[in-house]
């Protein structure tokens, strides 16, 4: 049985105090009562109640006061005040300094309970916001992205630099490599973490539709215009604008673009006054955009506006020792999707996984490993692997892209589980699948003791 909402009643006056308190208790919620506004703040401090019902007039501790000391104990905190009809103007007062709303005494008693249930709703919002932040950014965690090597390692130490500098960001690499995930792990790990994400793939909209995206427009701006529409460098105000292929916008649009990046305003389509925005900008490209500007496809004032800070993000196939950390991360995430016990990896597919040049970087090991969970039964082996990958398990490397032989695969794979078992040779043949014997002349031949 989930538990009733509390509620803190402030007033001091003992009969309104009681009266309070059995209307709301007998409407299914939980009453803390306090006489004073010291007693009240206190309760607060302690309990942390979804809202606070309180009288204006409360003695030494008004209720404006006490206001005004919740919300810098929390700022989403609620607060009814209650006033008579002679103070309405205080009551007016207190909602412009953060209460919810406030009702007049005598109140009707389905009012007040009408305002109670619409500030708990309220209440539940601010809660579900509130954990959804920390999913996000829990889920958008630095520690959360896959990968450990030096190459990346570096990048994650350059992001939390700048998380919280307001220069724009230039993330540079090949498809697939993460780019949006970077940006993301920006905003969520900034100051404007409470603003909005917003995203937009430049080149997945042609140029006119891109405009009106990105700027927006006033009702009337072009046939079809029937209602204002708020563009996106708008709708990004106080949060983060992620600009995807950036290299693909037209150059019209980077003039434009350019213009509202040095204003700091945008004007949409059809309007005769500039609106202000405030977001922080991340853009991200496959392109070479410096080679872009020297084909005159890219200008290069727009490319220092967006590049104050630049990284690029490798290749899979230059930090291949990330490979098998990747592949047991989405081999756990489709294994629960699909509802099938964890698989494993075999030894052999992921060798190939490896090898593997993965021109579409890490969406395309994604999307090879849940075509491998769905066709496995306990075991991922070569064959559940896309064809193009079961050929590269002959030839061997390790996870610096060294060439290896198969008899020095072989002694690493000895080695490996001599370690596991502890060096019990006897547990070690049964997992290696040889009698003691061989295991011996294996040793004997790689010079193992």
């Amino acid at each position: 049985m989930n538990q009733q909402p509390s509620i803190l009643i402030a007033e001091d006056e003992d009969l309104m105090r009681t009266i309070l308190a059995d209307l709301l208790s007998g409407a299914g919620y939980r009453v803390l009562t306090a006489s004073s506004g010291e007693q009240a703040l206190e309760l607060f401090a302690a309990e942390a109640p979804a809202l606070t019902v309180s009288d204006i007039a409360l003695g030494q501790l008004d209720g404006i006061e006490l206001l005004t000391r919740i919300k810098q104990l929390d700022a989403e905190a609620l607060v009814i005040m209650m006033t008579a009809y002679s103070s309405v103007e205080t009551a007016i007062a207190a909602l412009r300094k953060g209460a919810y709303d406030y009702i007049t005494k005598p109140f009707i008693n389905e009012d007040l309970l009408q305002a109670v249930r619409n500030a708990l709703r309220q209440s539940a919002l601010f809660k579900e916001n509130r954990y959804l932040r920390r999913e996000l950014q829990q889920k958008y965690n630095f520690d959360q992205i896959i990968g450990r090597s030096d190459a990346l390692t570096a990048i994650f130490k350059l992001i939390e630099k700048i998380a919280n500098v307001p220069g724009s960001v230039l993330i540079q690499g090949e498809s697939g490599t993460g780019k949006e995930l970077i940006a993301r792990a920006l905003h969520y790990n900034s100051s404007r973490v409470d603003g909005p994400f917003v995203a937009i793939n430049c080149g997945a909209l042609p140029e006119n539709l891109l405009e009106s995206e990105l700027f927006g427009y006033v009702k009337g701006a072009f046939t079809g215009a029937h209602a204002n529409k708020t563009g996106l460098l708008k709708a990004a105000d106080g949060g983060t604008l992620f600009l995807d292929e950036i290299g693909e916008m037209p150059p019209a649009l980077q003039v434009k673009l350019l213009r509202a990046l040095q204003e700091r305003e945008v004007q949409p389509l059809g309007a005769t006054k500039p609106v202000p925005f405030d977001a922080r900008l991340v853009t991200a490209t496959n392109r070479n955009l410096e080679e872009e500007i020297a084909a005159h496809r890219f200008r290069d004032d727009l490319y220092y506006r967006i590049s104050v800070f630049s990284f690029t993000l490798p290749p899979l196939r230059e930090r291949r020792e990330d490979i098998p950390l990747l592949a047991r991360h989405f081999i756990a995430k489709y294994s629960r999707e699909l509802g099938v016990p964890p698989r494993t990896l075999s030894d052999a597919a992921l060798q190939a996984l490896i090898n593997y040049d993965w021109r579409g970087n890490v969406r395309e090991l994604q999307n090879a490993i849940e075509r491998a969970v769905a066709l496995s039964d306990e075991r991922i082996e070569v064959t559940h692997l896309p064809p193009k990958l079961q050929h590269t398990s002959l030839a061997i490397r390790d996870l610096s892209g060294q060439t290896l032989t198969l008899d020095e695969l072989e002694r690493r794979h000895i080695l490996d589980t001599l370690g596991h078992v502890g060096d019990d040779k006897t547990r070690a043949a049964e997992l290696l699948g040889i009698d003691l014997s061989t295991l011996y002349r294996k040793l004997k031949r790689y010079q193992v003791g």
